[in-house]
């Protein structure tokens, strides 16, 4: 991962967004030697807060099966008939 402090940003924002787009790799940004941020790809960004949705259904279903929330398959198939057209 690539490393930058917070003041070569401010000074080459427009080639470390460059070098971003190009290598989608992430930029992490320092600030008085300690970790400050990350800079990412809008496209990556985007990717991982859809996968992060996902993972978060995941966690609520499996917290609905320790509740003994559960539902017959045909009740489950009714309630989602509207994302499995």
């Amino acid at each position: 991962m690539r490393v930058e402090l917070v003041t070569s940003l401010k000074r080459q924002a427009t080639k470390i967004l460059a070098d971003l787009h190009s290598s989608k790799e992430p930029v992490l940004i320092t600030e008085h030697g300690q970790p400050s941020a990350y800079l990412v790809d809008v496209d990556h960004y985007e990717f991982m807060q859809q996968r992060m949705q996902i993972l978060e259904g995941v966690a609520r279903g499996e917290q609905a099966i320790k509740n003994k929330e559960i539902l017959p398959n045909s009740a489950a198939k009714d309630k989602m008939s509207k994302w499995l057209k």
